[in-house]
């Protein structure tokens, strides 16, 4: 591919990477089905940042995301106060992130890999059905996995040029006070860091160290220690304490939902198998491979090992792994073999050492693949039907490879396909995302948008409002929301704000959906009454119900 071609490419996948995340831009998240955006989340997130453009002040109560996503929280600022507050300015952030990181993971993996490469990756991130809904939403996930991929294309040029490496270390310092959930991928900058030193070729090293600690350094001295009573209870207690559990049940559970609870990997089968051959061919060449090759293995790696260890409930923690797999799903494309050449020299012997770990990506090779026709049955039991094919399928894999290592080493890297069926397959992967975007077009709704907008002609600007839908319908208005959390985020006098006349929240599916802390509000006020009820869009039926209720008569 020649450079005028790379570049004609990779302008129509920007051109096309934009137009998706820009497209309908009030629309409402997914819902038939979803792809785990929760919509009210929107106006959690970009809380502090709409008092402060609306009110003057960053903190009105005791919900402050501030301490979570400072990075997040001031660019969502600057969007309200260069355009207005509304939904379609708080979208513009993870709008234009998502947009860059498309860019730069193509020419990331153009550098280590080569033209084609990179542009098979950016195809196949421009249009991940997934990674673009994620990339519409007011939310941390795309801006912190923007932040990553920046980094990693900063560390894929610092080889060469060593002053890429501080730049590097900055853009991870932003994607980790961008969502705390970035610590494995410093963790993984380091360790390549480390790699480096050990390599005896420390400049570059140098200087990624220099731009990490210059930038936690500032971070910590001007936002964290000034607010570190708050920023340690929104980090730690908060998102560590309160929530996951790390006893040995709990952890187990976490390894065998990893790759069956939810529909990302199912979305993405066929780069979820391709990457997990070009995180194993990097591995196999780790002395020869580059920083850029090494941090993908490790961004891989450490990340997963980070999801099993916290959380994999959520789809939203899924989205970071979602640009790695899909340029080591470039590389391996571009390369032409599974594995590359090294593998076949690999003796059984270390091929034994490593069966623990092969079995467990073979299961997460297979978990998505066996999981579609059982999505509900997976959904209420893991350890059902789809969890124990997946084992069995995997155990077969790994003993099947294992008693057949020459051969298999040979298969895996002297089948060798043609450049026409890497396109082919990126023409046939585009199409597919494409397809579900389609879809979602097709069947779109504006109701979160529209009883935003109708709460505004109900209630008068900085009229204050309990509950996390008063959060979620807050953007097109002024209202004064005051979230509920559970033990966190106004909860401890949740009963007592008889100053606060009003609270939102679902009467449909159920009242008091989303959370017990709501029920408990209009327990504490028995003669509550619904003043009117609003459509909005979060469960796979599209048709929900909230309502606006009136804590106690008029005076």
């Amino acid at each position: 591919m020649t450079q005028r071609r790379f570049a004609a490419a990779l302008l129509a996948i920007a051109l096309l990477a934009l137009t998706l995340r820009v497209i309908f831009p009030a629309a409402d998240p997914p819902w038939r089905p979803t792809v785990g955006i929760v919509w009210h989340d929107e106006g959690a997130w970009t809380h502090n940042a709409r008092n402060k453009a609306l009110f003057g002040a960053w903190r009105l109560d005791n919900w402050n995301p501030v301490y979570v996503a400072p990075v997040f929280t001031a660019l969502e600022y600057a969007a309200f106060e260069t355009l207005g507050v509304g939904l379609r300015q708080a979208r513009l952030v993870s709008q234009l992130a998502g947009f860059l990181s498309v860019v730069l993971l193509a020419l990331g993996v153009c550098r280590i890999a080569g033209r084609v490469a990179g542009v098979i990756a950016g195809g196949l991130l421009a249009t991940n059905y997934v990674y673009v809904m994620y990339g519409r939403a007011a939310i941390m996930e795309s801006l912190m996995a923007a932040l990553i991929v920046a980094s990693w294309y900063c560390s894929t040029r610092a080889e060469k040029q060593p002053m890429w490496g501080a730049l590097a270390g900055v853009c991870a310092t932003l994607a980790f006070f961008t969502k705390a959930a970035a610590a494995f991928y410093v963790g993984a900058l380091g360790l390549v860091v480390a790699a480096r030193m050990l390599d005896r070729e420390r400049t570059s090293a140098s200087w990624t160290i220099a731009g990490l600690a210059a930038s936690f350094a500032a971070v910590g001295l001007f936002f964290v220690l000034p607010h570190w009573a708050d920023y340690q209870f929104y980090n730690w207690q908060m998102s560590v304490t309160r929530k996951p559990s790390y006893d040995l049940a709990s952890l187990a559970m976490r390894f065998s939902w990893f790759p069956v609870i939810h529909d990302t990997f199912s979305r993405m089968w066929f780069a979820l198998c391709l990457g997990l051959f070009g995180g194993w061919g990097i591995a196999v060449r780790w002395r020869q491979a580059g920083d850029g090759e090494r941090l993908l293995l490790l961004w891989l790696a450490v990340g997963s090992i980070e999801l099993l260890v916290h959380d994999v409930g959520n789809e939203r923690r899924f989205v970071f792994l979602i640009p790695v797999l899909v340029a080591l799903a470039g590389i391996v494309l571009a390369r032409g073999t599974l594995l590359p050449a090294e593998a076949a020299d690999v003796p059984r012997k270390r091929v034994l050492l490593a069966a623990p770990l092969l079995l467990y990506s073979a299961y997460v090779l297979f978990g998505p693949l066996v999981r579609v026709p059982f999505l509900e049955q997976v959904r209420a039991n893991v350890f059902r039907m789809p969890v124990r094919l997946a084992v069995v399928s995997a155990l077969v894999m790994v003993a099947v490879l294992l008693l057949g290592w020459a051969r298999a080493a040979r298969l895996l890297t002297s089948l060798r396909w043609r450049p026409a069926f890497a396109g082919g397959f990126l023409g046939l992967a585009m199409t597919w995302h494409l397809a579900q975007f389609v879809d979602y077009a097709r069947h779109r709704t504006y109701e979160n948008y529209a009883a935003s907008i109708a709460l505004g002609r109900v209630l008068p600007p900085g009229t204050a409002v309990q509950g996390k839908l008063a959060n979620g319908l807050a953007l097109e208005n002024r209202i004064r929301p005051i979230f509920i959390g559970h033990e966190f985020g106004n909860y401890a006098d949740r009963k007592d704000r008889w100053d606060v006349r009003y609270i939102l929240t679902y009467t449909d599916p159920e009242i008091g959906y989303e959370g017990d802390q709501i029920l408990d509000v209009l327990a504490a006020y028995p003669g509550w009454r619904i003043i009117m009820t609003f459509d909005v869009a979060e469960t796979r039926s599209g048709h929900d119900t909230a309502a606006l209720i009136e804590k106690r008569a008029r005076d």
